[in-house]
């Protein structure tokens, strides 16, 4: 009984145990001894998983036979993981076998949507309460007040379009999203999408008292992707270049074609939005295109920014299978680099 036991243990794709009815473990595969542990046969289950809702399920499953679900938690020295348990019983032999699924994905997930959830709301929260606010004043303090009630509309018109921009790139994070397994098709001459986004962009720049220099090849540079997309990402690199680097007074955006990209390991061309400001902290780098986090909440949200940006740029260029590199030292600028392959195979 315990070869063939032992047998059926190692033949499954997960860590698996199985206990007697001494109330030991008699089997474990590999998977298993990985997770929990080695030299486990022989021992009493209580004294190896030690984890009070699993040990509950195996008791009563052991006192009544009936199948039953736990968890197990586990630590790979990197990151907590979570198990799923399921204890059943060995038809004809007084034997369960426990099969620990990993299901820290799925964890992660929940966790990932409810703190989306809460940013939402907490994003949405803070002009609808400004909004509700003025018009309770509108119709009572301020009903005949002409200077006041301009004053609440401008404010009022600026919140109303913070709460569009927001709604507009959830639409648009949903959709890159939804797209990014789906790969481009057409042809896009990068040239082209850069010119017309700084002359979409050139307004700004001059409200801003921004200087903004290019370099870019004599020749186009044609690559296959999505136009729309790419126009994207790099409207929303020059723009937060503009905005959050007014102190440096420029921006350069270079572009260059290169025969075999090292990360590619393909020929490429590599675009970057150099700004000359503030910079970045280091520990904000890597948390950067994470759905609305913000490297200075304060001074993004009075900027328009919606904390969405550098996520959707991230989606569309996994969309592409490109990289973004992102370099900053507090005091002497940001360097944003995309890396695009020329061709998708």
């Amino acid at each position: 009984m315990t070869t063939l036991i032992n047998e059926l243990l190692l033949a499954l794709p997960m860590p698996a145990i199985a206990i007697d009815g001494s109330e030991r473990i008699m089997a474990a595969n590999t998977d298993a001894h990985t997770l929990i542990g080695q030299g486990i046969e022989g021992r009493n289950y209580v004294t190896i998983l030690r984890q009070p809702p699993l040990i509950d399920a195996i008791e009563k499953t052991l006192a009544d036979s009936l199948a039953r679900t736990s968890t197990y938690l586990a630590n790979d020295g990197v990151e907590d993981t979570t198990y799923q348990v399921t204890v059943r019983v060995v038809p004809g032999a007084r034997v369960i076998v426990l099969c620990f699924i990993d299901i820290t994905h799925l964890e992660q997930a929940g966790q990932m949507r409810r703190d989306f959830v809460a940013n939402v709301s907490h994003e949405l929260r803070t002009p609808l309460t400004a909004l509700m606010g003025f018009i309770e004043t509108l119709r009572g303090p301020a009903r005949d007040d002409a200077a006041a009630r301009d004053r609440f509309l401008d404010i009022m018109e600026g919140e109303a379009g913070r709460m569009n921009r927001l709604v507009g790139d959830l639409l648009s994070l949903s959709r890159v999203e939804g797209e990014q397994r789906v790969r481009p098709r057409g042809q896009v001459v990068l040239n082209d999408v850069l010119a017309s986004v700084l002359q979409a962009l050139s307004p700004l720049a001059k409200d801003h008292g921004m200087t903004v220099e290019t370099a870019f090849p004599n020749t186009p540079v044609t690559m296959t992707g999505d136009t729309d997309q790419l126009k994207q990402v790099f409207t929303n690199l020059v723009e937060n270049a503009i905005k959050y680097g007014t102190a440096g007074k420029r921006v350069t955006i270079a572009m260059q074609q290169v025969e075999r990209d090292p990360a590619l390991r393909a020929p490429a061309v590599r675009i970057e939005v150099i700004d000359y400001g503030t910079g970045i902290d280091a520990v904000h780098l890597p948390r950067l295109t994470e759905r609305f986090y913000r490297a200075d909440g304060h001074r993004s949200r009075a900027l328009g920014g919606t904390g969405l940006g550098l996520a959707i740029v991230k989606h569309i260029i996994n969309r592409h299978r490109g990289r973004l590199r992102v370099e900053s030292e507090v005091g002497k600028g940001a360097r944003f680099t995309v890396i695009l392959p020329l061709e998708l195979g």
